[in-house]
Order: structure tokens, then C-alpha cells, then sequence
């Protein structure tokens, strides 16, 4: 048996050993796109130049000066220097580690090969693969390079020099070759090479046509009536309850959603104050909706203090002191005149002005 430090031992190497392979399959990914789009570039950088410092003079000089430029040192120069950002790192040291396979390729080899991706990222240098094709050997990816996937997926480091091949199913798709339908889908069409996965009915797990009556199994929260049609199950008629007090159930398709009533209601069956069950403390049934009731036009006084006015809010109200009166030790008491007096014959700014 293993001791602690073994499987410790063995956990870190078997660690250690995933993010290498995960580093090296982002560094195979990277190199491969850099070089696409220093590809991408260099084609750029042949338009840009095409009829660089010519235009408006001799056209017999021109055209004999531009024949010579096209194929120039100079105007490779003036390319390669534009290939790639300053901050790009990888994009440089690419062009700068293989500037000797640009000029082979700008002097001898552009006729015969003009495709440059091609020539450089695949064949030359080897860190890209054709369309279709991946790995170290630039094997088939799954179900051929004419159509990886049968057409409903993507092939795994296809492209690149990485990768596995296997296929990454596009959604409705599954199974090694993309041909098989994942839940909620109906093969459509199928047969050896082809395969048409379309999507089922809301209600169907699983399915056979378009409608809800060809749902071979029903989704949660919808259920078979007698002819085998899928249909909603309104959650909202479950005894007991599946909403607190203070909620209201709300039926979708395939499910249910609890609400907060309205904040005069005391329980309710719906959104708004005419819904609900009994109205909340403060309030009043009114023809059937819920109303604020106004405390301080009760005939029995709710405040009762010396000196005190209620004033009506929503649901309550609140007793303060009446009119030059103010709250004292939690008695209104009469402001003394000399405060009141002072009060009175303090004056805006602009009033001061007009003195």
C-alpha cells in the first residue's frame, strides 16, 4: 500500500503532467494562429504596396520602375517591418526566427507557390495544418477532412498541430461521428454521412416529430393525458401550497414562479390590490380592492395626547405636535414666544439686500 508521501508524490507528477499538456496544446494553438495571421498581414502589406511612390508622371518609367519594385528587396523590406505590432512578442519573434524562409520564398518560390499560409505556416514550419487535418502529422480528423464532423461539429485541433481529432458536437448534436440527436432533438433526416437534428417539442424530453403529441417522454413540469399529448402541469393547483403566505403562485409552461402580493393584501391569489385574500392592517376592502384606511378621519381620535394632529400615511398614520407647539421629553409643549418672535423675523439673504 501506498504511503502519504508516494500519493503525494503521485498526485503532483500526474498534476504536473496535465498542465504541461494543457500548456503545450495553448502554445501549439498560439504558434498556429500567429502565423496566420502574419500570413494575413504579408498579403495586406502586398496590397498596401502594390503601386507604392509611383502615380502622375511617365507611365513608360513607371511601368518599367514598378516591375522592378514588385519584386524588390526594398518592398519586401517595407513589409516585413509592418507584419506586426510592436507589442507582439510571438508575431515578431516569428518573422525575426524565419526572415530567411521570406526571402526564399519572395525570390524563388511565390510563382510556383503563391499561396503564402500554405508554403510558410504549413509546409515550411510546420506549426499549422490544412483545413480538415491536425495533429503532428496532419492526420483526418473525425469522418474526413472534406467534412470533420460531418458537417455538425468541430474537429478537435483542426487546423493546428495539436489536438485529437475528435469531435466537439455542436448543440443538438452527439456521439463520436455528430450524427446522433442529444435530448430534445429528432433526427429530421439521417443516414450514413448526414444527419439533421431538430428540435422537439418545449413539453418532450425526448421525441419523434414537431408537436407535443409525438413526445415519446414528457419534461418535468409537463404530463401524458390520455392520448399520450404532453401538456403543462399546473403547479399552481398543488395541495398544500407551494408558495409562502405572502406569495402567489404563477403557472408557465413547464414550471411555476411564486410572487410577492401587494403590500395591502394579507395573502392573496394575484398581482394587485384587488387580489387579495384579506386586506394587511391599515387597509380596507373596498368593492373589492384594497384601500388605504384614513385613521385621523375616524370618529374615536387615535391621537390623543395634549396638543397633538395626526397627519394619514399609507397603512398607518403618525401624531405630531400641533402648530407652534414642539415634542419635549415626548410632550408637545408651546414654543415661548421669544423663540417664536425670532423665528418669524429672520430674513432671506434677498431680503437683507433690499435693506
Amino acid at each position: 500500500m501506498l504511503s502519504i508521501n508516494q500519493l503525494l508524490w503521485l498526485f503532483c507528477s500526474l498534476a504536473f503532467i496535465l498542465l504541461s499538456q494543457c500548456t503545450y496544446a495553448k502554445y501549439i494553438k498560439s504558434s498556429c494562429n500567429t502565423c496566420k495571421q502574419i500570413a494575413d498581414n504579408f498579403s495586406k502589406g502586398l496590397d498596401r504596396t502594390k503601386k507604392q511612390n509611383f502615380g502622375g508622371g511617365n507611365t513608360a518609367w513607371e511601368e518599367r520602375a514598378l516591375s522592378k519594385y514588385e519584386t524588390s528587396e526594398i518592398r519586401l523590406v517595407e513589409i516585413l517591418e509592418n507584419l506586426c505590432d510592436s507589442s507582439s512578442f510571438d508575431c515578431n519573434h516569428m518573422v525575426e526566427e524565419h526572415e530567411d524562409h521570406f526571402e526564399t520564398w519572395w525570390f524563388k518560390r511565390q510563382n510556383k507557390h503563391p499561396d503564402l499560409y500554405k508554403w510558410f505556416c504549413i509546409d515550411t514550419i510546420k506549426v499549422c495544418c490544412s483545413t480538415g487535418t491536425f495533429g503532428p502529422d496532419c492526420n483526418a480528423c473525425v469522418a474526413g477532412s472534406e467534412r470533420p464532423c460531418h458537417g455538425n461539429g468541430v474537429c478537435d485541433g483542426d487546423g493546428t498541430r495539436g489536438g485529437n481529432g475528435r469531435c466537439n458536437c455542436d448543440h443538438g448534436y452527439k456521439g463520436e461521428f455528430c450524427l446522433d440527436c442529444m435530448d430534445g432533438y429528432f433526427n429530421e433526416i439521417r443516414n450514413d454521412t448526414f444527419s439533421l437534428c431538430t428540435e422537439c417539442h418545449t413539453s418532450c424530453k425526448t421525441c419523434s416529430g414537431l408537436t407535443n403529441e409525438d413526445c415519446e417522454k414528457c419534461k418535468t413540469g409537463w404530463g401524458e393525458d390520455d392520448e399520450g399529448t404532453c401538456l403543462d402541469v399546473n403547479e399552481c393547483l398543488n395541495d398544500p401550497p407551494l408558495c409562502k403566505e405572502d406569495q402567489y403562485c404563477l403557472n408557465t409552461d413547464g414550471s411555476f414562479s411564486c410572487k410577492g402580493c401587494d403590500k395591502v393584501c394579507s395573502g392573496c391569489t394575484g398581482a394587485g390590490p384587488d387580489k387579495c385574500q384579506s386586506c394587511a392592517p391599515g387597509y380596507q376592502d373596498t368593492e373589492g380592492t384594497c384601500t388605504d384606511v384614513n385613521e385621523c378621519e375616524q370618529t374615536d381620535a387615535v391621537c390623543t395626547a395634549e396638543n397633538q394632529e395626526c397627519v394619514n400615511n399609507k397603512g398607518s398614520y403618525v401624531c405630531i405636535c400641533a402648530s407652534r407647539y414642539e415634542e419635549l421629553e415626548g410632550v408637545c409643549v408651546k414654543i415661548p414666544e421669544s423663540e417664536e418672535n425670532e423665528a418669524e423675523t429672520v430674513k432671506s439673504p434677498e431680503e437683507h439686500e433690499d435693506l
